[in-house]
């Protein structure tokens, strides 16, 4: 009669040390929506809504988590680097990074899902419980302050957690839905806790700086359909479509120069519904061996930025009461495709499932001309990658230890994973004419890398 609360006990405590271990820094990424929410899903370019198979379903299709037994627990971060060259019709040039040769502190994720049905709540045995913490949306870009972009924009970062409560329900073999919040917010622990835009005013010289933050919800719903089954019940074609719902940031901050408070601002920021289309075949789907291709499209309703005019609470000399910003963006789309062959029976290493991965995704840029901003160098983007997925089950063993006995009290591990991913976004050169900020006009080139780790642990 002990073991289930014990468990339930012992569970808590596994969750909350990875909860406060693995919470999100600042979101450190090229363009303001960032795709890779799990090393897995980034090895095969993120293609993964209609798989969905472990615990970053939570982000990429909530539905999928009926698809996970027991308690299941994933935690990991990217290293992200790269750079932007910027060349103008005067031959001046500048390079601007991540904030550094490695964007830090590194973006993470988390996630856990419960399957109720295997917790012992026999009256909610379809239905799986998850909660997530991740960095869908941001940017980090720095530049110096004595280069032809000063007057744009010397730094700015957006480090944006979101926070998500989720749920899934398994109507049968073939249909589920899944359904959860998306609470947006920042926090003082990671980097300034704010947004933060940073340039040096052409009129003196002084170092100008804006911030401001705020909390906003949206929510996410989602479906995955399995109309083919093989002959042990796994699924052999999957069909995935996930919402994500606008959300309005009001954020509230400051306008400084050289560090002097010059007025109270706020500003409003809507960030982008999102709808995603997913199919994923299995070709090969046995005992031994497993075989996936993936196509996914997303549709980024970037129209929804359409300025951040900052208000100020007091008139500013040489400037007034409303610093316009505006942004027009336009919506996007970005192509999915990733592939998986797994080994799920290898005679040199018993219980062990071993995966390799691959994708490539291309995405469109969202941001006109008129309107660009050097702080987030939008362009097309084509991003190949490659993983490598190891799962150690229950009577496997690693480093002479059996994996079934990693755990924390009467908690025992039922597999671990390590999965680990590698990607490079080839920006296409784009050559900017007519911007608002005539400093702006020239030509960018960009390039990022990020690796990618991810831990899972499955109960």
């Amino acid at each position: 009669m002990l073991r289930r609360p014990l468990f339930r006990i012992h569970l808590a405590a596994i969750v909350f040390g990875l909860l406060i271990v693995t919470l999100p820094a600042p979101v450190k990424a090229q363009t303001p929506r960032i795709q890779g929410q799990g090393s897995a899903a980034s090895g095969m370019g993120n293609a993964f809504a209609a798989q969905a198979d472990d615990p970053s379903a939570l982000h990429y299709n909530a539905a999928g988590m009926t698809q996970l037994s027991g308690v299941q627990i994933m935690a990991g971060s990217s290293l992200i680097g790269g750079n932007t060259e910027f060349r103008n019709a005067a031959g001046q040039t500048t390079t601007g990074d991540r904030g550094g040769s490695v964007a830090w502190p590194l973006p993470t994720h988390f996630y856990v899902t419960a399957n109720l049905k295997d917790l012992g709540f026999g009256a909610l045995s379809n239905v799986t419980a998850g909660l997530g913490v991740n960095n869908p949306f941001g940017s980090l870009s720095r530049y110096p302050n004595d280069g032809p972009l000063r007057t744009a924009v010397t730094f700015v970062q957006l480090p944006l957690i979101d926070i998500k409560p989720t749920i899934a329900y398994k109507l049968n073999d073939q249909l589920s839905f899944g359904l959860g919040a998306d609470i947006y917010t920042f926090a003082d622990i990671f980097g300034e806790g704010h947004l933060e835009q940073k340039s040096v005013s052409p009129l003196n010289g002084a170092n100008l700086e804006l911030n401001g933050k705020d909390t906003a919800a949206g929510f996410n719903a989602s479906m995955l359909y399995t109309p083919l089954h093989n002959a042990d019940g796994k699924p052999i074609a999957n069909i995935g479509i996930v919402y994500r719902s606008q959300a309005t940031l009001h954020l509230n901050g400051e306008f400084r120069a050289n560090g002097a408070l010059l007025s109270n601002a706020e500003a409003t920021f809507v960030l982008p519904q999102v709808i995603s289309g997913a199919i994923a075949l299995w070709p090969v789907r046995d005992n031994e061996r497993e075989w996936k291709l993936e196509l996914d499209v997303d549709y980024v309703g970037w129209k929804s930025n359409r300025n951040l005019d900052v208000r100020l609470s007091s008139p500013v000399a040489g400037i007034g009461s409303t610093i316009p910003q505006p942004q027009q963006w336009t919506p996007a789309y970005t192509v999915m495709l990733g592939t998986e062959y797994k080994w799920l029976k290898l005679d040199q290493l018993p219980e062990w499932e071993i995966a390799l991965r691959g994708g490539y995704m291309n995405q469109q840029a969202q941001i006109p001309d008129s309107t660009f901003n050097p702080g987030i160098p939008s362009a097309n983007v084509h991003v190949p990658g490659v993983g490598l997925g190891l799962l150690c089950k229950e009577n496997g063993t690693f480093l002479g230890m059996k994996c079934g006995n990693f755990g924390i009290g009467k908690v025992a591990a039922k597999g671990l994973g390590l999965d680990v991913s590698y990607q490079a976004a080839f920006y296409e050169s784009r050559t900017i004419a007519g911007n608002q900020n005539p400093a702006v006009n020239g030509t960018y080139q960009s390039f990022i890398h990020v690796g990618n780790v991810s831990l899972r642990f499955a109960f």
